[in-house]
């Protein structure tokens, strides 16, 4: 049974490496990146730029800091998530938006959105 077993998971992990390939997922990271760019710059969605200056924004605002160095600036994803999430839990009185609490923007397009904040 355990021979089987392992036969099984062998045969799952040597299917799903050929599935996964290196290049299918870089192609599909940069359509994430992509996506989360266009809700970011859209200005009835994430509209960062009203208030942050994004290398390749047109009308930026200055209210909030340059997103720049993101990575140094947010080793951990998941703390840049939050911040986009609910940035009132850090600072109660930021102007920022509570995108997820309030409802303003999806979990999937928070999640795009941090993806693409990674990369400046």
């Amino acid at each position: 049974m355990k021979i089987r077993l392992l036969s099984s998971a062998a045969s799952v992990v040597a299917l799903l490496s050929v599935i996964t390939s290196p290049v299918a997922f870089s192609a599909a990271h940069g359509d994430m990146i992509a996506e989360g760019k266009r809700i970011a710059f859209d200005r009835k969605l994430g509209n960062c730029l009203t208030c942050h200056v994004i290398a390749g924004g047109q009308a930026a605002g200055n209210l909030g800091p340059p997103l720049i160095a993101m990575k140094a600036r947010f080793p951990d994803k998941n703390v840049l998530r939050s911040q986009i999430w609910d940035s009132t839990v850090k600072n109660p009185a930021t102007p920022m938006p509570p995108f997820g609490r309030h409802n303003i923007l999806t979990e999937k397009q928070i999640d795009l959105v941090t993806e693409y904040i990674l990369t400046l």
